[in-house]
C-alpha cells in the first residue's frame, strides 16, 4: 500500500518522502520468518509452514517465507513473474489474538552457501533463499540476503531509482565465501507484531509511503543510491526510524512497535 491505497506495478504513485514525489513502484519483496500466534494467555505458538518450495523452508526450528508483491509488468522492470503475497500453514486449534514475526532470514539460513545448487545435498540453499531460484535476493557472500528489496523510480529524478535494500552488513567468519560467518555487527532484522491480531479477518499490509517519508527520493545524499543498510548514509537514517531497526547496532528498538511500515488492516 501507498498510505490507505493498494498499489501494484502499474499504480502512479504519489506524496513519496519530503517533496511529495510521483513515481512508481519497481521492486517490493521481504522476507519475513518465524511467524508467532500469539494465545489469549499470552503463549507464542509457532506457525508450521507447509512443504519447503520456492517460497518456503523450514530448517530445524527456523522457518522463513518470501513475499513477492511484485510481477515484472508496468514499472516493475527488474522483478519476476511469480509473486507469493503469503505466509501460510498451521497451528494448533485455539484462541489466538496477537502475532509476531520478524522481517529478514534467519542467521543459520541467511550464511548459508548461496551458490550451492538444488539437488547436490550438502552445502544446497534452500531454494527461497537460493541465488539461483531468486536471483533478485542476492546479498553478498557474507551478509547472505537481501531481507527486503524495496525500490521506487521515475525518469525524471535526480536519482531514478530509490532503492531500500536491507540485509546484514559488518559480516565476519573464517570464511564467509562457505558460509562461515560468525558474527554481524549490523544484523538488520526486524522483530515485530500486533498484540490484536485476527488472520480469519485481516491482513498484514506493507506501506511504501510510510517507509520513505523521511527521505527526498529524487535525490542521492551520498553513498549507494537509497539505502543499502549502510551505517554511514544519509538516507538510511529515517527508513531505519521507520523500521524501528537502530541503524548503529542493527538491533530492533524495543519490540518493534514503533516501526511504521506494517500494519493490521482488514481483509
Amino acid at each position: 500500500m501507498a498510505g490507505s491505497t493498494p498499489i501494484d506495478c502499474s499504480t502512479a504513485l504519489t506524496d513519496l518522502g519530503i517533496t511529495n514525489a510521483q513515481g512508481g513502484l519497481r521492486d517490493l519483496r521481504f522476507y519475513i520468518s518465524n511467524v508467532k500466534l500469539v494465545t489469549s494467555g499470552g503463549a507464542e505458538v509457532p506457525l508450521v509452514l507447509g512443504a519447503t518450495d520456492d517460497w518456503n523452508a523450514t530448517v530445524g526450528s527456523d522457518r522463513v517465507t518470501l513475499v513477492d508483491l511484485e510481477n515484472a509488468s508496468g514499472t516493475c522492470t527488474g522483478g519476476t513473474v511469480a509473486m507469493n503475497s503469503e505466509v501460510k500453514g498451521t497451528v494448533p486449534a485455539g484462541t489466538y489474538v496477537g502475532v509476531k514475526m520478524t522481517l529478514g532470514v534467519p542467521f543459520a539460513l541467511n550464511h548459508t552457501n548461496q551458490g550451492g545448487a538444488i539437488g547436490t545435498g550438502a552445502g544446497e540453499s534452500p531454494a527461497v533463499v537460493n541465488n539461483a531460484v531468486h536471483p533478485g535476493m542476492a546479498w553478498n557472500w557474507a551478509g547472505g540476503r537481501k531481507f527486503a528489496k524495496i525500490e521506487v523510480n521515475d525518469p525524471s529524478w535526480t536519482a531514478p531509482t530509490f532503492n531500500v535494500h536491507l540485509g546484514s552488513t559488518g559480516c565476519t567468519g573464517t570464511n564467509p565465501a562457505a558460509g562461515e560467518v560468525d558474527a554481524c555487527t549490523g544484523p538488520n532484522r526486524l522483530d515485530f507484531g500486533f498484540a490484536t491480531f485476527d488472520p480469519a479477518t485481516q491482513k498484514i499490509a506493507v506501506d511504501v509511503r510510510a517507509l520513505l517519508a523521511g527521505n527526498d527520493v529524487t535525490v542521492n545524499g551520498s553513498g549507494p543510491t537509497g539505502c543499502m543498510s549502510g551505517k554511514t548514509d544519509p538516507e538510511c537514517v529515517k527508513v531505519f526510524e521507520a523500521l524501528a531497526i537502530d541503524l548503529p547496532t542493527g538491533l530492533t528498538v524495543g519490540n518493534g512497535s514503533t516501526q511504521t511500515v506494517f500494519r493490521a488492516v482488514a481483509k
